[in-house]
This record gives structure tokens, C-alpha cells and sequence, in this order.
């Protein structure tokens, strides 16, 4: 009798036993979960650059990670590369270069770029542009954004794109992770340390 009450009792306890491993493995699944949404959310993201606008410093299938805490304390400054809802249909993400904040002057003419009217010498670009725009004035809580790739690029010279509100904007590019091959932190070029950081 005793030995049935053990062998029941033992049963008993390894089912038990059996219902905390699942329950362990299901609270870490939801934990790791919740966790991950909340980085995703908060802090930073994976994106995969898709086309060509930001070529030579981003190429097609690249891989980055997005920082997307930075600018919950601070404002966008120029020569950051961000990802923004595009304003036309948020579903779709962009990614550009921060060329203008609040209150800056933008002017292109003869190829090249007039930052307050300064010429900015950019050696990241493909190619000199090609149009004529502005001069204009950044709105408040916007910024001016352009393609690396200047001629081949949807961005703030175009309606649909226009001035970036800060609010569509998920996070900057901090780092290129894949391929393999050309990982790297992404930088703010040094051409716009020349300019006070806020108007």
C-alpha cells in the first residue's frame, strides 16, 4: 500500500513537475516576445535598404540597424541618414540624408547644393543634380531630405516626399551589418560641422 501511495504520489509530482517546465518554456517565450517588440518599438530595428537612392554610401539588399531611441530625446541633425514613413503612404519606409533642419535655406543650382548659402562640398553623392530648386525655407519640425544618388531619388524636391515631418521619422541609421564584408558604423560626414547645430 505504501509503495502505491509512493508510486501515485510520484506520478502526481512529475506531472506537476511536467506542467512547470511547459509553463517555464511558454512565460520565456512571451517574455523573449514582449522584449523584442519593445526594442523593436523603442530602441532599434533592422531594415533592408531597398534600391538605389542612396547609392554610393547605401546599395540595394544591405542591411542596417536603426537607432530609434536617440531622437526621443533629440532632433535630427544634418548629415544623419533616417528612415521615415513616406508621408504619401505610411506603409512605406524611406531612407535619406538629412541635408536641412528648421529653419535652414536650401537652393540647388549648377549642380550643387547651397546650405544657408553655403556650397556644400559632398563627396558622398554619385553625381552632381542635375535640376534647379529653391531657394526655400525648412517649415518647423521638418527636415529637408535628398538621395545620396541624386538623380535617381524620391525625395524633398518631389510633393509627395516634401519636408519630413519629425513625426513620420523611425530612427537614423547607425550601422550597416550586412554583407559581411562592409560593416561599418554610419558616420555624419564632416561638412556639417561647419554649421550651428540649430538656427
Amino acid at each position: 500500500m505504501s509503495k502505491y501511495l509512493q508510486t501515485e504520489r510520484g506520478r502526481k509530482m512529475g506531472k506537476v513537475g511536467e506542467k512547470s517546465v511547459l509553463m517555464e518554456y511558454v512565460e520565456s517565450i512571451v517574455i523573449a516576445v514582449l522584449l523584442a517588440m519593445f526594442i523593436m518599438t523603442f530602441i532599434g530595428r533592422s531594415y533592408v535598404v531597398d534600391g538605389s537612392s542612396m547609392v554610393p554610401t547605401l546599395h540595394n539588399g544591405e542591411r542596417l540597424l536603426v537607432d530609434k531611441l536617440t531622437y526621443r530625446f533629440s532632433e535630427p541633425k544634418r548629415g544623419d541618414i533616417i528612415v521615415f514613413k513616406f508621408p504619401a503612404n505610411p506603409k512605406y519606409r524611406y531612407i535619406k540624408r538629412v541635408i536641412g533642419i528648421p529653419g535652414d535655406k536650401i537652393m540647388i543650382e549648377n549642380g550643387s547644393v547651397y546650405l544657408n548659402g553655403v556650397r556644400l562640398e559632398e563627396p558622398y553623392v554619385s553625381e552632381p543634380v542635375k535640376e534647379r530648386f529653391g531657394p526655400f525655407e525648412v517649415p518647423e519640425d521638418r527636415v529637408f531630405v535628398l538621395g545620396d544618388n541624386r538623380n535617381n531619388s524620391q525625395d524633398s524636391r518631389y510633393t509627395l516626399v516634401g519636408y519630413v515631418p519629425y513625426k513620420l521619422i523611425e530612427g537614423r541609421a547607425l550601422i550597416r551589418y550586412w554583407p559581411l564584408t562592409r560593416i561599418d558604423l554610419i558616420q555624419r560626414p564632416d561638412i556639417f560641422s561647419q554649421f550651428a547645430t540649430a538656427q
